[in-house]
């Protein structure tokens, strides 16, 4: 398809809101957000480790892409970087961009993820602007959240085969019913 479709123009800079490298600044303060906003901020007492994706962007038209970067912590020290990428198949159109921390229980959990043996296999959101929720289920793990803007993640979630997942809304438009998986690729420092 070419891109002087406007669909075609507007995936392609939708996509482009989370491709650019997170700095070492955008995830602190990415961290600090979700120590910030609600219920994620308990998880970080007791999480054997967490990935933090400081901006991931997604964007579609009938098929969506996502994609981000981020860095992987064991007990508080940064041990690896990783990389998020999406493809979803279904009723969709527009984009979106938000961070996305997983959190890991315990150590079983952190090394399936760094071992490479994680994914996400099925997701269904609404997301409007900074206001959405949505609701995932996986290989990898449960979560929920109603996200009310970019300093309060108000989510319904608990460990589940040791994972828990939140997000925060950045930005964008996104209506999408669509099913796709959420592949990893982890890299030790």
């Amino acid at each position: 398809m070419a891109l002087n479709r406007p669909l075609g123009w507007l995936a392609a800079l939708l996509l482009t809101l989370g491709l650019a490298p997170a700095h070492a600044d955008d995830t602190s303060d990415t961290i600090q957000a979700f120590r910030g906003a609600g219920r994620s901020g308990t998880f970080f007492a007791n999480a054997y480790g967490y990935a933090v994706f400081p901006a991931i962007g997604k964007g579609g038209v009938f098929v969506g892409v996502a994609h981000g970067e981020g860095r992987v912590y064991e007990r508080g020290r940064h041990v690896g970087n990783v990389t998020m990428t999406q493809v979803t198949v279904g009723a969709q159109l527009g984009g979106q961009a938000y961070s996305e921390i997983i959190f890991f229980e315990d150590k079983r959990a952190f090394d399936e993820f760094t071992r490479g043996e994680f994914e996400f296999g099925a997701e269904v959101s609404a997301v409007a602007i900074t206001a959405g929720a949505s609701a995932r289920a996986g290989s990898g793990g449960v979560g929920a959240s109603k996200n009310v803007g970019s300093d309060k993640a108000d989510a319904i979630s608990s460990y589940h085969d040791g994972v828990a997942v939140f997000t925060i809304t950045k930005g964008g438009l996104m209506y999408e019913a669509a099913v796709g998986g959420q592949k990893f690729s982890y890299t030790k420092l």
